[in-house]
């Protein structure tokens, strides 16, 4: 990996607050001083810009916000949509318990049940917020600084005239809702109408490298992506439909797309675990490797 992106690693991995987010821009200003910002009307969300997206002839992209810490990872099996749903379903189970909990505690201490509905609410959303606002992950290796370091890959490994065919945006506010991805659709929508979306989240934990292409991207761009990861033999790539394949990520934002993950693999099928948590620290370098070559080779192609 290049010094930019491991001085990423040792001192960017915490990028939530606006303070944090603000130093790793003015980080990434000081190597790559043609960035541009682009805000949403209110300036909540700022994505990175590097490329003239007009002339482009793909728009590769990552979020560079972070998430807050949590006990349990968040949980994907990508083929298997109703575990991953399932899943996520029993993980509300206990925060309505204890939301039950402290309003029925609430309404016996003060001797009034219409209260109980009133905590047990509070404390539901209480428990949200915090998932969402609380303290900072201090380990993103995979969500998502795996998806910036590709980026910056990218951009130190293309030549001056590969770089000139590409755009690249580092999109903020991924982990709230998509919302610096949903801003640069709307800002921009006319030229992303038809324009490819490559976007990388989560690709440095698991030795199963999938590319998801929606029913725009899948006829048009099949082909030359399977030419350009063939012949890899450690890793195990897989180009799928995303018909009937769970991925929610910042490509659903777009009309013709590719999302990019890494899996691992169990007799259940494919998963991705670890992440939004402390054990969120899995950097697999030849993944990276593997997916700036390929790229590209896949961006010559097309």
């Amino acid at each position: 990996m290049t010094d930019i992106s491991k001085e990423i690693l040792e001192k960017y991995q915490i990028r939530k607050t606006r303070k944090q987010k603000t130093a790793f821009i003015e980080f990434m200003r000081a190597h790559f001083p043609e960035l541009k910002i682009e805000e949403d009307a209110i300036g909540y969300s700022r994505n990175i810009v590097i490329g003239n997206v007009e002339t482009a002839k793909a728009v590769f992209t990552a979020h560079y916000d972070t998430c807050a810490v949590m006990p349990i990872p968040n949980f994907i099996m990508p083929k298997s949509v109703l575990i991953s749903v399932l899943y996520a379903f029993v993980l509300v189970i206990p925060m309505l318990l204890i939301g039950s909990f402290v309003g029925g505690l609430a309404a016996f201490l003060l001797d009034d049940p219409s209260i109980a509905n009133l905590f047990a609410l509070t404390t539901y959303w209480g428990i949200l917020l915090l998932m969402l606002l609380g303290p900072a992950n201090k380990h993103t290796v995979n969500d998502n600084t795996s998806g910036v370091i590709t980026l910056i890959e990218l951009l130190s490994t293309m030549t001056p005239e590969e770089r000139a065919q590409s755009c690249f945006v580092f999109f903020d506010n991924e982990e709230k809702g998509l919302f610096g991805s949903s801003t640069y659709a709307k800002e921009h929508k006319k030229v992303m109408a038809d324009k490819l979306l490559v976007n990388f989240d989560c690709v440095s934990d698991g030795d199963h490298l999938m590319f998801i292409l929606n029913k725009k991207a899948l006829p048009e761009y099949r082909e030359q992506l399977e030419g350009a990861f063939s012949g890899i033999e450690d890793k195990n790539i897989l180009i799928e439909s995303g018909k009937g394949v769970y991925y929610p990520s910042d490509q659903k934002s777009f009309k013709k797309n590719i999302g990019v993950a890494s899996f691992k693999k169990s007799k259940l099928g494919l998963y991705m675990d670890r992440i939004h948590t402390p054990r969120d620290t899995v950097m697999d370098e030849r993944n990276i490797e593997v997916l700036v070559d390929g790229t590209i080779k896949f961006l010559n192609a097309i």
